[in-house]
Parts: structure tokens; sequence; C-alpha cells
């Protein structure tokens, strides 16, 4: 079911000219999230038309951070959404989950023969969706992420239809993929795969996209609570006069102990298995959105007590949604919906150096300016 963002309007005190601007391009933004592909390719100029997220929650925090538009629809369910209800855009943003593609239908196909393509192939996934609305709209650009696993899944079969889909199906042979790793813009190892397809030929190439140099790459320390009164309280992550954290992040005796325990059992075992502790010069594992539970893959030590999680705060700084510093992120939601939404989310750092390396193949439809004649409010004060 799609929703409306409320538009708000701003009075005007004077009769004026404004010279506004026009985006650069026109994007849609799938499995939005909290916005993170929005941030990076609203930073080089695009303009979203379009948010889909099924999520409520995250439908909280997202419309939180983003500012209202009586034209932006932000719908629910893609899978509910007809094509031609999506407004006309020049790129699609979707970070669609991984899902085994059925086979169901395809034997059958085979047994009769005919060709079967990805309505028989990704029907019941979510990139069923994807495909559909890129058919229908045909749009000049995408960019797709997903995890890095996506390449192996399923013996590779998941890859296979999804690049035989695009280039085949829907005619984007202009078709490229890279795994990076976010550790080279936050101190966080992360690794996520982007494909990014054209519908015209081009010199696009992931090959030359500038990584920052990984050995100078940012610490953990960047990214937490400084907790020497150089950062105003921020409640309820932090409090009193330095900006202390919460005492409610350090794990309790009990959870410590377990957690110990535990690492302790499969290190026997050979498994490998343990917590991640860190401290201000390390970097953090993948922050995934399990991090509620028990914040075993990130534990922060402290001196002479029990570590912490991040609070909702750093998380929002290790996966770039603000920077070190700043509190201007919006969290609306609790403590778990937090975790939840930041673990599913993309590195923005990331994403701004890709839509930045995208933007010369990209269309620009910022000129000529529009100019806008607003009218005179006149008082009706005495």
């Amino acid at each position: 079911m799609k929703q409306q963002f409320e538009g708000r309007a701003v009075a005007q005190s004077s009769s004026r000219s404004i010279r506004r601007k026009r985006p650069a391009f026109r994007f849609i933004d799938l499995f939005a999230g909290i916005g993170g592909l929005r941030r990076g390719f609203e930073q080089i100029g695009g303009h979203c038309v379009f948010t889909s997220e099924w999520n409520t929650q995250s439908q909280k925090t997202y419309a939180a951070n983003f500012r209202a538009d009586d034209q932006h629809l932000l719908a629910g369910d893609i899978t509910q959404v007809d094509a031609a209800d999506i407004p006309q855009h020049d790129v699609l943003l979707a970070g669609f989950p991984c899902q085994p593609f059925s086979i169901a239908g395809v034997s059958k196909k085979n047994s009769l023969g005919r060709a079967h393509g990805f309505r028989d192939e990704a029907q019941g996934t979510l990139f069923f969706d994807v495909a559909r609305i890129i058919e229908h709209h045909k749009p000049a650009a995408f960019l797709l992420e997903n995890v890095k696993n996506l390449a192996r899944h399923d013996k590779g079969r998941t890859f296979q239809v999804i690049v035989r889909t695009l280039q085949e199906e829907l005619g984007y042979h202009n078709l490229h993929w890279r795994i990076l790793n976010a550790r080279c813009w936050v101190p966080q190892n992360r690794e996520r795969i982007f494909l990014a397809g054209f519908r015209n030929s081009n010199g696009f190439s992931f090959d030359n996209l500038p990584v920052p140099d990984l050995a100078s790459g940012p610490r953990l320390r960047s990214i937490l609570h400084p907790e020497d009164g150089s950062e105003p309280p921020d409640e309820p992550y932090t409090q009193g006069p330095r900006g202390t954290v919460n005492p409610r992040y350090t794990l309790s005796d009990k959870l410590w102990q377990y957690l110990q325990n535990y690492a302790d059992k499969h290190r026997g075992k050979g498994n490998g298995f343990g917590f991640g502790l860190v401290g201000p010069d390390d970097v953090a594992r993948t922050l995934s959105a399990r991090y509620h539970k028990d914040g075993s893959e990130i534990l922060i030590a402290q001196h002479g007590r029990n570590p912490r999680r991040l609070t909702p705060r750093e998380c929002a700084r290790l996966m770039g949604f603000e920077r070190p510093g700043e509190a201007s992120f919006v969290i609306p939601v609790a403590d778990t919906s937090a975790y939840q939404q930041f673990g599913n989310a993309v590195v923005v750092d990331v994403v701004a150096a890709i839509a930045e390396h995208l933007r010369p193949w990209l269309p620009d439809r910022s000129a000529p300016p529009q100019q806008l004649h607003l009218p005179l409010q006149l008082s009706t004060d005495d």
C-alpha cells in the first residue's frame, strides 16, 4: 500500500524570484531501508521521486531524515506496486535481498521446447520486482547492491540468472560489477557487491574507481563518543558534562561471562567463534542486523569495566550517515530497531564514491535553471 509524504508549505514574507536549479537526474530508491543509497546519489545532484520500503520502522527513520515532498511517494510492499504507477526516472537504485531462484516451471518450459526468462526464473523473488520495473521504465542506468555472497549464492545460479536477465532480456549489455570493502572509507570490514548497468554503451568501468588507501583508513576512534566533554550530551546515548556513554550499553556480568564461555567452548572445538573485542585504534567486524541481540560482533573495550556495545549514534557514524561530532541523523526508533536498520544498511561513503564515479555517464538535466516568481504575501496584522 502506497503512503505519501506530507508536504509542508513555507510562507514567503516578500515578493521575490528564486532561481531553482533543476536536479541533474531523477531516481527511485527501492528496498530503501533508511536511505543509504539515496544519500549518495543526492550528493551528486539527483532527485528522488519514489521510494519503497516495507518495514514500517525503517519507513519512520527514512521519513524523519528526508525532506517532505508532496510529489514523492513512500510505498510499502513493492510487490503490490504497479510499475506504471512509479514516476518516470533516469536511474534506479535497489538493495534487494539475496534469495534463491525457484526452478518451478522452468523444467516444464524446457520440456515444451520454449525459452524461459526472468518471469519464470525470478518469480516470487524481490529481484523479479526490480526486473519488471526496469523492463517497464527502461531507465538510463541502475545501481544494485547486495551481499558479497550473491556471486556464489546457490552455487552461482542466482548471479547467473541476474546477469542473464539484465543483459539478455532487459538489454543492459553494458553491465559491470565489483566487490568493495567499506574498510577503505570507514573503520569496518564490510564487503558488498555493486552492479551498475547502462542502457547505452559508454566508457564506464569499475576498474578505475578511486578507492582510498587501506593502510591509512580510519580507526574506530573516529566514530566513538570521545567522552571528554568535547561533544555535548546526546541523550539517551551519552550523558553528563563529559558526554559519557550511558551505562546501559555496558554488558551485564551475566552476558559478558556467557560470551566468554561460549567463545572458549568453540575455540576448543577449533570453530574459531569469538566475540569482536576492539579498541579505539582497531577496525570493527561487519555490523549486522542481529547486533541488537548481544553485540558480540563489535564490543568496545572499557578500562576497569565490562565491554560495551556501540550506541546507535556510533552505528550511524560507522555506516557513514553522519560525521564524527555530529548528531544530525534522526533516530526516531528504539535501539533494537535502530541496530537492525544500521546493520541492514549500506555504507553511505561507499555509495557516494560510486555515485561520483558514475556521474559522467548519467543524464544531466540541470540546465537551464527554473525561475519561480513567488507572490507577495500581505500581512493582515493591524
